[in-house]
């Protein structure tokens, strides 16, 4: 089984390489976005609890956050692995994952992060906000403050990862094949 976490900060693209990776791989995509948008749609008593910080622009707390995500992985008992998108995004989170992940005698296999300059993020970001209707996409502010949430919350992540020898760094810049090859060959050496 293999369990990948992808990471980076909003709009590095990490929706987009999950698609490609899913498919290659064969691994079931849980993108924390999807899975609040999905509940936040259905009116979850789940959802709209992470719909009042979506909306400031704010990160969703660890404990709604790892409760949806825990239902998703029940939901694929026969998965060949997962593929994490948007999660884990604190150290509590990637310890409440690890910790769940053992209980079922599984772990995480690698943690790989796409890397991309803010400003390049913020253009990519406004450009989305134009069709896709998010609200948190179409805020310079907003977005702003998802990036200094990202640099406080995530970033230590990659020194958690690191210390498991399990970080990668991917360059998040280039075209969408350019940077499928350069996870791809990360991956393949598991």
């Amino acid at each position: 089984m293999i369990n990948i976490v992808l990471f980076g900060k909003p709009g590095a693209g990490k929706g987009t390489q999950a698609e490609f990776l899913k498919e290659k791989y064969t691994l079931t995509h849980l993108s924390t976005g999807d899975i609040f948008r999905f509940n936040i749609k259905n009116e979850t008593e789940l959802g709209l609890l992470a719909k009042t910080y979506m909306d400031k622009g704010d990160l969703v707390p660890d404990s709604v956050t790892i409760q949806m995500l825990q239902s998703e992985v029940e939901k694929n008992p026969e998965s060949k692995g997962f593929l994490f998108d948007g999660f884990p995004r604190t150290i509590a989170q990637a310890e409440a994952l690890d910790a769940f992940l053992e209980s079922k005698n599984d772990k995480i296999t690698a943690t790989v992060a796409l890397e991309a300059d803010d400003e390049i993020l913020v253009k990519r970001l406004l450009e989305r906000g134009k069709t896709s209707g998010r609200p948190d996409d179409q805020d310079e502010e907003k977005i702003r403050n998802r990036y200094q949430e990202y640099n406080e919350k995530t970033a230590p992540l990659m020194d958690y990862y690191k210390s498991q020898g399990k970080f990668y760094a991917v360059n998040g810049i280039g075209t969408i094949e350019e940077i499928t090859e350069r996870l791809s060959t990360i991956i393949d050496k598991f």
